[in-house]
C-alpha cells in the first residue's frame, strides 16, 4: 500500500509537540489521517496545509490523539472546528472514574464526583469531545487491539490506562500502597511536574558535553518519564509492499515494552520497519539500549549503510531536543534521522514528489554528547 507520513514542523525554543499527517492507498483514492494535533497554532497551520495540499473540500477518516497532554491535544479543537472527521479516536480520562476509584487516595469520592473532578482538570480534552459529538464525529477508545486505518493500537492496554490514571499530574493524588499491591508500576514512572520540566531546561543550560564513539554508548536504561506520557498511543501501521510504520507519540520504555509483547503475541515482526518515530521529541528518558535493541534492531558495524528512517518532532530553536545520545542511538542501529526543527518533514513510499520539497537532511553521528544526569 502506498503511504505518505508527514510530521509538521510544531513549536519553537521550550514549546515542543507533535502533529502527523498520513495519506495512505491509491493516489486516486487515498485516504487521510491526523495523528496528534500539537498546539493551538499548530492547528491553525495543520488545516491550512491540509487544504493546501488535498483541496479546500478535504476531509479525514481517522483523527488519533496519543494522549491527552496539551502540546499533542490542543490544536485538534481547531481541526475538529474547520475540517470534516469521520473517527476520532482518544482516550477520555474521566469515563475511567469508576474503573480506577480504588486507586485513588481520597476514599471520599464516588464515581460521580471522581469523573467530575478528572473532567474539569482536561479542559482540552472535553472540549474536544464535544465538538466531536457536534459534528457527527465518531468518538472510539483507542486501546491495544483498535484498528485505526492502516494501523493497529500496540499499547496501552485498557487495564494499563486504568491503573496510569491516578499517577497522571492532572487527576487526584494515587492510593500508592494499593497501587503497588495491584500492580509494580508506579516505581517505574513519574507524576509530572512543571518544576522538574523547568528544572531539565535549566540543567540542559548548564550541561556538560562528554566523548562518544560508536563503540562506547552513553545511553542507559532506566529513564523515566511521566505516567501520562506511558498512556501515549504506540501505533503499527502494515503498509504492504512500502513497509511498516512505528508511532510513538511520548511512549517511554514501559508503553514501548507493552507495546513489544502485545506485537509480539499477534505475530508482528519487530525490528522491521521502514519508519520509525523517535519518542518524546528525542528524550533520553524514554528509550534506552535495551527496548531500542529489542525494537529496531542491535547496533549495527561502524560505515553500515541506513536501512530505515526515524524522524523526530522537536522545535525550532531548541537546543535540548534531541538529544544527541538519541539520535546516536538510532543512527548505531541502522537509522537516517530527521528532525523536524522548523521545517516539515515527509517520508513517502509509491506517491510522486510534492512540489516544493527538497531531500532532508540527516543527523550525522556526535563525537560530544550531553553527559547523562
Amino acid at each position: 500500500m502506498k503511504f505518505e507520513i508527514e510530521f509538521l514542523a510544531v513549536g519553537s525554543s521550550s514549546r515542543p509537540g507533535d502533529a502527523i499527517i498520513v495519506r495512505y492507498g491509491d493516489p486516486s483514492a487515498y485516504e487521510l489521517m491526523v495523528v496528534d494535533g500539537g498546539t493551538t497554532e499548530t492547528g491553525e497551520t495543520m488545516v491550512a496545509h491540509l487544504k493546501e495540499q488535498f483541496g479546500d473540500h478535504v476531509w479525514l477518516r481517522h483523527v488519533a490523539l496519543t494522549h491527552s497532554d496539551a502540546d499533542h491535544a490542543s490544536g485538534l479543537r481547531v481541526l475538529l472546528r474547520d475540517i470534516p472527521v469521520v473517527n476520532l479516536w482518544l482516550h477520555i480520562p474521566w469515563n475511567h472514574a469508576a474503573e480506577s476509584r480504588s486507586l485513588f487516595a481520597d476514599k471520599s469520592f464516588t464515581d460521580d464526583t471522581l469523573r467530575e473532578a478528572i473532567r474539569q482538570e482536561y479542559d482540552i480534552i472535553s472540549d474536544i469531545c464535544d465538538l466531536a459529538v457536534a459534528k457527527g464525529c465518531n468518538v472510539l477508545y483507542a486501546f491495544a487491539g483498535a484498528v485505526i486505518g492502516p494501523f493497529q493500537v500496540l499499547s496501552p492496554s485498557r487495564y494499563a490506562y486504568v491503573h496510569l490514571l491516578p499517577q497522571f499530574d492532572k487527576t487526584p493524588e494515587p492510593d500508592r500502597d494499593e497501587l503497588q499491591v495491584r500492580s509494580m508500576w508506579l516505581g517505574k514512572m513519574q507524576r509530572a511536574s512543571l518544576f522538574s520540566s523547568l528544572f531539565e531546561s535549566l540543567t540542559a543550560k548548564l550541561q556538560n558535553w562528554v566523548n562518544e564513539t560508536w563503540a562506547y554508548e552513553r545511553l542507559r536504561d532506566g529513564g523515566v518519564t511521566s505516567a501520562s506520557n506511558e498512556s501515549s498511543l504506540v501505533l503499527c501501521g502494515d503498509f504492504g509492499e512500502c513497509g511498516r510504520a512505528l508511532l510513538t507519540g511520548d511512549a517511554g520504555f514501559q508503553a514501548l515494552s507493552w507495546a513489544a509483547s502485545y506485537a509480539e503475541s499477534i505475530g508482528i515482526p519487530l525490528r522491521d520497519f521502514a519508519i520509525v518515530q523517535i519518542p518524546h521529541h528525542g528524550s533520553r528518558r524514554n528509550v534506552g539500549p535495551t527496548i531500542l535493541n529489542r525494537l529496531i534492531g542491535d547496533i549495527r558495524p561502524v560505515g553500515s549503510l541506513p536501512h530505515f528512517a526515524a524522524f523526530v518532532s522537536a522545535p525550532a530553536n531548541d537546543d535540548t531536543h534531541p538529544r544527541r545520545m538519541v539520535t546516536n542511538a538510532f543512527i548505531r542501529r541502522g537509522a537516517r534521522v530527521i528532525a523536524t526543527q522548523g521545517a516539515h518533514a515527509l517520508h513517502r513510499c509509491g506517491y510522486r514528489p510534492r512540489a516544493g520539497y527538497v531531500s532532508a537532511d540527516s543527523y550525522l553521528f556526535a563525537t560530544t554528547v550531553e553527559e547523562y544526569d
